[in-house]
């Protein structure tokens, strides 16, 4: 290979460069090389910054033109060289040149090897990028479908088998099923439920919990306020308050209370999830950004409307359990 790379330099400086742009990403091939020496290779041959990002499976790679790693907070530009780790996916692998032209050759050929090597990486240690197939993810979910059936799915999927996963439940949308890595899943935009991470087979299970917490999730504006993403093994005992209340049927008559009392008074239910959601009055009067004795204020009326007390322990315990069930009742 030294030979012909010699040869073709001499005929195409090019067309030799790339020659020996492939031997070197198949020299790194052999030897198993990790993310960062590839990264670290494509970086020295090209004499600028690569960079490697790939959101699916958290994975941040910049090694400098010098051979040393060092991260930045700018996203990637996207007049920069740039490739793809598989056919039509967006771009992962990236040279920081600043020059807005077409990439050369070699900066090509630099791309394509270093990217053919990093997936061969990622498929090995981390897994295939999960397909996006719902009647796959449906079959995963599906307790009564066999256990061979779900197996097969999730590997489909680029799950591992022997490690654990959970399921997001997004409002609008369908499930999706995320290895659990040590990091958190970043969930989706919008209400999102969180299963507990199980092992592939309890799939189900994570599912079933996710849809739960689901509904402990709230719009997060002044009319619904609480937390836009709940996850289900936070919940503890209060999960259980999901099968005494049912989605749509009369409210219990504390949340009938509170839709009576918002109805007067704009303002309540957002004063009335910080007082139940922080750890003194003065923190809940911070957290909507009024005066101590505005809040004072508020709460007198607040009690007056609600008929019980709202600054005692055993008060806001109860407002904190009627607020829950407001997002309970919803249909």
């Amino acid at each position: 290979m030294k030979e012909l790379a010699g040869r073709l330099t001499a005929l195409d400086p090019d067309a030799g460069a790339a020659v020996r742009v492939i031997a070197y990403f198949d020299r790194l091939a052999e030897a198993r090389a990790g993310l960062e020496a590839l990264v670290r290779g494509a970086a020295v041959l090209a004499g600028v910054p690569a960079r490697l990002v790939d959101a699916d499976r958290r994975v941040q790679v910049r090694v400098e033109a010098d051979g040393i790693r060092r991260e930045s907070e700018s996203p990637p530009d996207p007049a920069w060289p740039c490739a793809a780790l598989r056919p039509g996916g967006a771009p992962a692998l990236w040279l920081e040149r600043a020059e807005a032209a077409e990439p050369s050759v070699v900066d090509a050929v630099i791309l394509e090897r270093a990217a053919g090597a990093v997936r061969l990486v990622l498929d090995r240690t981390r897994g295939r990028a999960p397909a996006d197939d719902p009647a796959l993810v449906e079959t995963v979910l599906d307790a009564t479908a066999p256990e061979a059936a779900r197996l097969h799915a999730a590997r489909r999927l680029g799950l591992d088998p022997t490690a654990p996963a959970r399921v997001l439940a997004p409002l609008d949308g369908r499930a999706r099923i995320a290895p659990a890595h040590p990091e958190p899943e970043p969930p989706p935009d919008g209400r999102v439920g969180v299963g507990p991470a199980v092992p592939v087979l309890d799939l189900p299970r994570s599912w079933a919990q996710a849809r739960v917490a689901l509904r402990f999730t709230a719009e997060g504006t002044a009319q619904d306020p609480g937390p836009g993403v709940v996850h289900a093994d936070e919940l503890g005992g209060i999960a259980l308050l999901a099968d005494l209340v049912a989605p749509g049927a009369e409210p219990p008559p504390d949340v009938q209370a509170l839709e009576s009392a918002a109805a007067a008074a704009p303002w309540l239910l957002a004063t009335l999830h910080a007082v139940a959601s922080t750890v003194s009055l003065r923190a809940a009067a911070a957290e909507i950004n009024v005066h101590h004795s505005t809040l004072q204020e508020r709460l007198a009326h607040a009690e007056h409307l609600l008929g019980w007390p709202l600054r005692t322990p055993q008060g806001r315990f109860r407002l904190g359990v009627a607020l829950t069930m407001r997002h309970l009742a919803r249909p």
